[in-house]
């Protein structure tokens, strides 16, 4: 208490000395004396009531022990009293056992006397029960059963009361009544019956259906008496519990199932849409069952059975079981993709299970599926195994048909646009669009799947099909009169490509959902150029072929007098490219520049060749303006066939090398040519050589002058241009040739 309020003290102290830093807060010393014994006054009164509290709480407890204490002592009083009176009583209790004895007695002979006038009547009421069965007056039969049953159980319920162990006079009444259990076993019979028509049933008499379902619920009831009876005595009658309600769902049960297996009218041997017939009657079926069930059957059962919950979960049970069944039949493509398209989509669809007479009364999403995933994963494998096969097969019984028409004499069809074709695209992307919308059906990913499987089959395709088309050329370059519409199909081909190439476009925004590139776009897109340009040089060979002759003699003494070669390779040309004129646009341009360009590669050939060497000014004069007079009817003939922007330039070539050999003054010989390199330079040193041998005056020190000086002045060919020299090559000059030219040119200089 001392150092308690020793810190009292400290703490006051220091509180006052916090008020009293300055001497002006000396004027306000009343007022915080005044305002610290508010403070206390509140403290202390708020003190004494927490006492009182507690004072009051200790009183009440102490009351209540007071109270409880004195109902102690009157229980143990009592308590007492109650033994006294038992000890005394036991003597009575054991003279009083003669009077136990005979109230058993008169138990016995009460249930004897009540049940005497049923136990002489048993026969009778047997033979009344039979008829009323077999007369369908089930409710009744039932009752007179009950009564048998009632009195047979209570004669046997006495008699093990008074002696258990006495199975002689058990074995009697069992005896007595033993057509009584072959009753019951007649009305089940009965009832199941019923229950296995209750479709029909329930239309035609529902009373009936109703009076089943009352006489299970009545016999549902004795059975839990009996097994409470059970519990307390140890006895229950023979055939107890029957469990009938158990055994009418499963007589249900088996009932809808029945149902469901019978839905198959037809084989596959006896018609081919066997499985499409079997699921729609299926279909058929448990829809207007179920239907019933709501509307009809739900009324014959009492509430809690949840009649419709269970019948829908019997039908879908029994659908999913069948169901499995044909899925281990050997099923092909088109059987496959019909039962998982109704699994995955009629099932749950308004013409089934959602229809809105049945979505009202159960949420199809709590269904578990008709399939697990991995079954219908194995059947989307084995559609896919077998689609392979068979598309492969199609494909190439397309292609063997296409061939054949390749070899008919006459020309093939034209689209509108008069483009020749064949059928192979239609029939191909017929197969493909087919397969297509059958998959759509199943499910979007397997939809995908299956386009990117067309593709990679279309892949192979192509290259077999590149593959026929080079044999065709092949085939045909043996007897170029046969066949006799190879150009015609040849464009027909190239022509195929394009519409390939739109039909898989086309395929691909109606089927996929993806903008992403396919796998096998690139290898398409690669084969299918690959057609276009190995056809279109095909029929380019078949031109110049024909114009070989022609070709040969640019730049020789013939030409140099008087040819018409270059007239009849126009004249030609124009020809073959009316009929190319059936190719379709992109193609029929790419070919005619390349006619272009291999038309002029071919002249500078027959140049580089150094067929001709001029012999004097004149006959240069004369050649170089034949060159520009014919390559003025090249320009003109491509010009007018729609060659491209690079038809002066390549044109050019021819006249700008034959600038080369008009020019008079070989002084200027160096600029002319390095005029010509400067416009084309991938021309080669050992083309500027050639173009010097044919003008036939340059020594050999001015072509070593210019081949030199071009040397060290090489301009750089950048490729922005198309090459035109660059795969002509000349010819090697021997040494003979070499010294004979150079002593022909030493002797006109020395002239």
């Amino acid at each position: 208490m001392e150092e308690t309020s020793r810190e009292a003290v400290a703490t006051a102290v220091q509180r006052v000395a916090g008020m009293l830093q300055r001497s002006d807060q000396l004027d306000k010393v009343e007022q915080y004396r005044r305002r610290e014994a508010r403070k206390k006054a509140s403290v202390e009164a708020r003190l004494k009531a927490a006492i009182q509290s507690q004072l009051d709480g200790v009183r009440t407890g102490l009351t209540q022990l007071h109270t409880a204490l004195l109902d102690v002592k009157d229980i143990q009083s009592s308590l007492a009293n109650v033994s006294k009176d038992w000890r005394q009583s036991i003597n009575t209790i054991e003279s009083l056992k003669d009077v136990k004895d005979a109230v058993v007695q008169h138990s016995q002979l009460a249930a004897a006397v009540e049940n005497l006038k049923n136990i002489f009547s048993v026969p009778e009421i047997v033979l009344e029960t039979k008829q009323l069965i077999e007369q369908g007056e089930l409710l009744q039969a039932h009752r007179k059963l009950m009564e048998l049953e009632c009195s047979r159980d209570d004669l046997m319920y006495e008699q093990y009361r008074m002696d258990s162990k006495n199975t002689s006079d058990m074995n009697l009444i069992s005896i007595y009544f033993a057509e009584v259990q072959g009753l019951s076993d007649e009305l089940a019979k009965q009832l199941w019956m019923v229950l296995q028509r209750s479709m029909v049933t329930v239309r035609r008499d529902p009373t009936m259906l109703v009076s089943v379902v009352r006489i299970i619920e009545r016999e549902e009831k004795l059975d839990r008496r009996m097994v409470d009876r059970k519990k307390q005595t140890g006895f229950i009658p023979p055939g107890r519990p029957k469990r009938w309600k158990d055994k009418m769902f499963e007589v249900l049960e088996g009932t809808v199932s029945t149902r469901i297996e019978g839905t198959q009218s037809v084989t596959r041997e006896a018609d081919k849409m066997w499985l499409v017939r079997l699921l729609e009657i299926t279909r058929k079926y448990v829809l207007d069952d179920l239907i019933i069930v709501k509307n009809l059957m739900v009324q014959c059962f009492p509430p809690h059975y949840n009649t419709f919950n269970r019948f829908f979960s019997l039908y879908h049970n029994a659908v999913s079981a069948r169901v499995k069944e044909l899925t281990l039949e050997d099923l092909e493509a088109n059987e496959i993709v019909s039962l998982l398209t109704w699994v995955l989509n009629t099932y749950k669809s308004v013409e089934m299970m959602g229809h809105p007479d049945l979505s009202s009364e159960f949420d199809i999403n709590q269904l578990e599926p008709l399939l697990p995933q991995e079954v219908v994963d194995d059947l989307l494998s084995k559609y896919v195994k077998t689609f392979t096969s068979n598309i492969t097969g199609w494909l190439r019984k397309a292609l063997e048909t296409d061939k054949k028409d390749w070899l008919k004499e006459t020309e093939p069809e034209a689209d509108q646009d008069g483009y020749y074709q064949t059928t192979l695209p239609a029939i191909v992307f017929q197969m493909f669009e087919q397969n297509l919308q059958v998959a759509a059906q199943i499910d979007g990913d397997f939809k995908e799947q299956v386009l990117k499987l067309c593709l990679k089959q279309m892949n192979s395709f192509l290259m077999r099909y590149r593959e026929e088309v080079v044999a065709y050329k092949e085939e045909h370059l043996k007897d170029r009169q046969l066949p006799q519409c190879y150009i015609q199909y040849m464009i027909a081909i190239i022509n195929n490509c394009q519409t390939f190439k739109e039909s898989i476009n086309s395929l691909k925004r109606k089927y996929s959902q993806s903008s992403e590139p396919f796998d096998s776009d690139a290898a398409i897109e690669r084969t299918l150029g690959e057609v276009v340009k190995e056809g279109c040089h095909f029929l380019l060979d078949e031109v110049f072929l024909d114009l070989e002759n022609h070709l040969n003699e640019l730049l020789t003494r013939k030409w140099l007098v008087g040819s018409h070669a270059v007239d009849t390779i126009c004249v030609t040309v124009e020809d073959y490219f009316n009929d190319f004129n059936k190719v379709k646009k992109p193609f029929n341009q790419d070919m005619t520049n390349e006619a272009l360009c291999r038309v002029v590669v071919e002249y500078l050939k027959a140049v580089m060749q150094k067929r001709i060497t001029f012999k004097n000014a004149d006959e240069r004069k004369d050649g170089a303006e034949r060159m520009i007079k014919e390559a003025e009817q090249f320009k003109f003939l491509f010009k007018k066939l729609a060659a491209g922007e690079n038809t002066d330039r390549l044109c050019g070539s021819i006249t700008a090398i034959a600038e080369v050999f008009k020019l008079t003054d070989p002084t200027l010989l160096f600029l002319e040519v390095t005029t010509l390199v400067s416009k084309y330079p991938d021309i080669r040193e050992d083309h500027i050589q050639a173009l010097l041998a044919v003008r036939g005056d340059a020594s050999r020190e001015m072509r070593q002058m210019i081949i030199g000086t071009l040397s060290e002045n090489k301009v750089s060919y950048s490729g922005s241009t198309q090459p035109i020299f660059k795969d002509i090559t000349v010819p090697t000059i021997t040494m003979t040739t070499m010294t004979t030219m150079t002593s022909m040119a030493t002797a006109k200089l020395l002239k």
